[in-house]
């Protein structure tokens, strides 16, 4: 049974920083495909970024690239992202999931492909 648990979200000021942590039980992160999605009120939940483990492909969505950075710490089977310089349109609940197997870039935004999930946690930017 894989469970993931998030923390690290919260509320914070336009321009300020907050990093994400999702740490895995029963699965190895190295092996499989980690990623984060966010979903605001009143939209679909979407794509952030993604470790695919696949040829080293790593994806982050046009909107956040240049201020988020995921990476994984294996040693603590752990995820991460790094927010940097928010955004009140990050306001969001944000989401840690994790494949079934590795997934090559062009995979690494659908969500279909993550069979694991955790709670969401919040992060509001105000402006």
């Amino acid at each position: 049974q894989v469970q993931l648990v998030e923390s690290g979200g919260g509320l914070v000021q336009a321009g300020d920083s907050l990093r994400l942590s999702c740490a895995a039980s029963g699965r190895t992160f190295s092996n499989y495909a980690s990623g984060w999605f966010r979903q605001a009120p009143g939209k679909e939940r979407e794509f952030v970024a993604a470790i695919g483990r696949t040829a080293g492909s790593i994806r982050h969505a046009g909107s956040v690239r240049g201020r988020f950075t995921i990476s994984s710490d294996n040693a603590k089977n752990t995820v991460y992202l790094q927010m940097n310089s928010l955004k009140p349109e990050d306001t969001a609940v944000y989401y840690c999931a994790a494949g079934s197997s590795g997934l090559p870039y062009f995979f690494l935004d659908a969500l279909r492909k993550y069979d694991y999930w955790d709670q969401g946690t919040q992060v509001t930017v105000s402006s």
